[in-house]
């Protein structure tokens, strides 16, 4: 098979749960277990980041990447979803899988994978795997895809585990409740191994520390340590924080724009400082190289993205709701006419909660991914009616755009997002 057919044959002969939902979903480790025994077991044969977390996990994977890389370790980095191909999931110091080595895994391995008939998600993390441990990657930074103790990448011994915070998100795979969700999400912490939680919660923070008490593991509440407030920007390329720890107090650039960072900015510098402790040495330049590149190194998009002036264009993959409340939040500090929201939702989530959210004010333009778990566009709009949201159905992300770019005025904000894969569909991303 070429590319095309290998990527049509992962795609179509395996469920996906980004485009099918629940029923690509397994709850269940022997898969995984299984097609890593046939790779020979390539998850033992590199050292390797965990990082789990209902938001801020993808932004903080890469930015531990960035700064690995920036230190001179060769850094794999696995995440998920994809925005636009599906190499990106997979990067070594930046750069995406190649096409051929897809295709090679899959023709190597195929007779197996049609008989375990493994998820889409599943083969992803063997393929990453088997890459990362051929290559011989110093270090990987691997991010959970959903949940933590059940996720095809909890089978990794790893240095650190990371969990950025616990929000409503997945709940009818996860649980009802904060502690439930955080349970599952503290699966990831393994016996004597440090776990740095990035954002101390109230109901989930005793979860954490019952856990890495059972197991012996020492566990670190990186903004009970690290203070940080968001300072105000010179630019539109990076963010600038105050940051304050016992000893010293600095300031630091992020190439990630969001003010979201300032809770996963702790967890990253914890993330660091327990690292180094294990005789990883990255030094302080490259934390400060790591952090302000962190896009141009890892190819991150996507996060507070600026796609456009006059009027401003600003797309954003938060879709849940403590994502959405934050976008909403820095939204109201910046300065425009009118604000426009394209906006575009999955059909397997309750989005009551952040349509509740969203300003009456604003004029919208309800589209729909180009895939099956989308909902579409004239469903959104008529439940977003009950909300009092008014706007235009342009099922067509790419067209909405257009007609909000149109229509705006100079002045005007346009906001696109409420789906990751709303936002991947954008083609000047």
């Amino acid at each position: 098979m070429n590319y095309q057919e290998t990527l049509d044959y992962l795609f179509n002969a395996l469920p996906m749960f980004q485009r099918v939902g629940a029923s690509a979903f397994r709850k269940d480790l022997s898969n995984t277990i299984a097609l890593c025994a046939h790779l020979e077991n390539p998850e033992l044969k590199f050292k390797s980041v965990h990082v789990a977390g209902t938001n801020g996990k993808g932004s903080t994977s890469h930015a531990l990447a960035a700064i690995f890389q920036s230190a001179g370790y060769k850094t794999g980095l696995y995440t998920s979803p994809h925005l636009k191909s599906f190499t990106e999931r997979i990067r070594i110091n930046g750069q995406e899988i190649t096409e051929q080595a897809v295709v090679d895994f899959v023709e190597v391995n195929k007779a197996f994978l049609d008989e375990l008939k493994p998820s889409f998600f599943e083969m992803t993390v063997g393929l990453a795997f088997w890459y990362f441990a051929k290559e011989e990657v110093d270090i990987a930074i691997v991010e959970v895809g959903m949940g933590g103790r059940l996720d095809s990448t909890n089978v990794i011994v790893p240095e650190l585990s990371v969990i950025t915070n616990i929000g409503w998100d997945h709940m009818q795979f996860l649980g009802d409740s904060l502690p439930q969700i955080a349970g599952e999400k503290a699966g990831i912490i393994k016996t004597g191994i440090p776990v740095v939680i990035s954002q101390t919660q109230t109901e989930t923070s005793p979860v954490f520390i019952q856990k890495s008490k059972e197991i012996s593991s020492s566990i670190f509440f990186a903004d009970q340590e690290i203070k940080v407030e968001k300072q105000a920007s010179q630019d539109q390329k990076s963010a600038v924080f105050q940051v304050s720890e016992e000893d010293k107090n600095y300031t630091i650039e992020f190439g990630l724009l969001g003010d979201y960072q300032r809770f996963n900015l702790p967890g990253i510098l914890e993330s660091v400082a327990q690292l180094r402790k294990k005789g990883w040495i990255i030094s302080e330049e490259a934390v400060k190289i790591g952090l302000k590149e962190v896009s141009f190194l890892t190819g991150l998009k996507g996060r507070w993205q600026v796609l456009g002036q006059n009027p401003t264009v600003i797309a954003d993959t938060g879709h849940n709701e403590p994502g959405i409340r934050e976008i909403l939040s820095q939204l109201e500090r910046l300065s425009f006419q009118q604000l426009w929201m394209v906006i575009g939702m999955v059909q397997d989530k309750d989005i009551s909660k952040i349509l509740a959210l969203l300003p009456k004010s604003a004029k919208y333009v309800f589209c729909q991914a180009d895939l099956p778990r989308a909902l579409s566009a004239q469903l959104l709009a008529e439940k977003s009616k009950e909300f009092g949201l008014k706007g235009e159905v342009i099922p067509n992300v790419n067209q909405a755009l257009k007609f909000a770019r149109k229509n705006a005025s100079s002045n005007d904000l346009i906001f696109v997002g409420g789906s990751t894969f709303v936002v991947a569909e954008i083609q000047d991303l």
